[in-house]
């Protein structure tokens, strides 16, 4: 996992150049413009995402998800954390020590179920849910006796 993102912070810098360079190469300083103009508005778009995902967040309790049970249906390995947020709409409960890898965020429900979630670099690795072991105590049917059936006859 490391290496992919240390290939990915090498590779897409060098993308970006080459892009640039490949546009002034055949369309001079307007390709360059053009180029430089695609990539901030990607950079743009994908701030305006982040920044709609945070203020959804805002609203809600630390650690809190509808269902945790839909949660975990949802996840799946390599997912980032923007994107678990956003699915939840609200922040995760920070378990770990702060920038320590992997790092373990919480998501509860009404219910008490919980879903938690371990990232490294800010991907999902491995996730459980548990939900809570509390059954209710069977309540007897209306009309049925508490007490134990006597001896039948007379």
């Amino acid at each position: 996992m490391q290496i992919q993102h240390t290939l990915m912070r090498i590779l897409v810098p060098l993308a970006v150049l080459c892009a640039v360079g490949l546009a002034y190469r055949h369309f001079g300083w307007p390709g360059v413009a053009l180029s430089a103009g695609a990539l901030v508005m990607w950079v743009l778009l994908h701030f305006t995402r982040m920044m709609q995902v945070l203020k959804r967040a805002t609203n809600r309790p630390i650690g809190h998800v509808d269902s945790a049970v839909m949660l975990n249906a949802k996840l799946r390995p390599g997912v980032p954390l923007m994107h678990i947020i956003a699915l939840t709409r609200s922040l995760g409960e920070l378990l770990t020590p702060k920038d320590v890898q992997p790092e373990r965020f919480r998501w509860r429900d009404a219910s008490e179920s919980s879903v938690t979630c371990e990232l490294v670099g800010g991907k999902l690795v491995s996730w459980t849910l548990e939900r809570p072991t509390d059954e209710p105590e069977a309540v007897p049917a209306l009309g049925a006796s508490t007490e134990p059936a006597g001896p039948s006859g007379t």
